[in-house]
């Protein structure tokens, strides 16, 4: 049991060094510092009944209790700012609060009684999947949006929020089969511990890693959709020779920063004409099509250049980072930059 308090104070102490280190930092976006911070503070009170005892008072008691069904949202409201780099949040945004405080206003009238209790654990377990399953849709249009509109390293954003989240889900697995042990065998102190040091490690390992990443979450217009499959376009050789030469000789992709906005206007086309072009007549999205000619160009680089190091290689053909550069450049050729450097020689 005193392992347990310990446990529980050093997860606090941690969430609150993380928090207060997410809310004074200085970076381009506050707004995901923010909510993840408010995030681990909702979760701090939660832990913080591993080692506190809450003191008799209906108010304390229900809202610690309540507070529980604030984590998920919030994470939900985190997910979405990550994403995208004009997501707000409105007044809509408090319906989120509404199980909250349901159960607050019960629990700080009538109290916590086994009853009452089990609507809550019941409720909460649906709130828990229901926002689990929301984040993962909403993780699936960011994925699909950058894919048809940007050629930057938005899938590093899109991978790790996918793993995150399913450690979250992972972790939520032991909570449940701990909820079927009886309290009084020792595998519920097991347990308790695991699933404890488990969302302490994901939670740090999200929060620290990020620090290397400051552009991770960069994010991509929420005011973008994805483009419906359509029969509107028909078979236009011509725009896609234009395509294609304009490529080969203007080299637009060399800009890391390129969009298919960009790219729409530089070659005097309707955006959502560009990405049908694109994806019906090569059968890729984007972000594929831009990289294709970047990986081209660094195999060729790779080839006949040997005085350039990789990382001038993958500058030079319009990649901004190490890792998205590998991960498409294994993609295509099943080989690591230095690899196929190498198998050249």
């Amino acid at each position: 049991m005193s392992f347990i308090n310990d446990l529980g104070k050093i997860i606090v102490f941690l969430f609150l060094l993380l928090s207060v280190f997410l809310i004074t930092v200085k970076s381009k976006r506050k707004l995901p510092d923010y909510l993840f911070a408010a995030f681990l503070l909702v979760s701090v009170i939660d832990f913080s009944g591993l080692f506190i005892s809450p003191p008799d008072s209906k108010i304390i008691k229900g809202g610690k209790l309540a507070s529980v069904l604030l984590q998920m949202p919030l994470y939900y409201l985190y997910v979405n700012s990550a994403c995208y780099y004009n997501f707000k949040l409105h007044k809509k945004h408090l319906l989120h609060t509404l199980p909250f405080l349901f159960f607050f206003c019960l629990y700080s009238i009538s109290g916590i009684s086994k009853q009452n209790y089990r609507v809550f654990d019941s409720i909460s377990i649906i709130q828990y999947y229901f926002y689990i399953i929301a984040v993962f849709l909403a993780l699936r249009s960011f994925r699909k949006i950058y894919q048809e509109n940007y050629s930057s390293n938005h899938h590093l954003t899109y991978k790790w929020l996918m793993q995150t989240t399913v450690l979250f889900l992972i972790g939520n697995f032991f909570v449940l089969i701990r909820g079927f042990v009886d309290e009084s065998n020792p595998v519920h102190t097991y347990l308790y511990i695991f699933t404890s040091l488990f969302i302490l490690f994901v939670i740090s390992w999200f929060v620290l890693n990020a620090l290397y990443l400051p552009n991770l979450f960069a994010g991509i217009s929420k005011d973008l959709i994805p483009v419906k499959p359509a029969n509107e376009l028909k078979k236009e050789p011509e725009q896609l020779k234009n395509l294609m030469q304009f490529m080969e000789t203007e080299k637009p992709y060399l800009d890391d920063k390129l969009t298919l906005q960009k790219l729409a206007e530089q070659i005097n086309l309707p955006e959502k004409q560009l990405s049908l072009l694109i994806n019906q007549h090569t059968g890729k999205h984007f972000f594929d099509f831009i990289n294709e000619f970047r990986i081209n160009d660094a195999k060729t680089l790779l080839k006949e250049q040997s005085q350039l190091t990789v990382l001038e290689v993958l500058y030079k053909v319009g990649f901004n980072s190490k890792s998205s550069f590998y991960t498409a450049f294994k993609k295509a050729t099943n080989l690591t930059p230095t690899d196929y450097r190498k198998s050249i020689i």
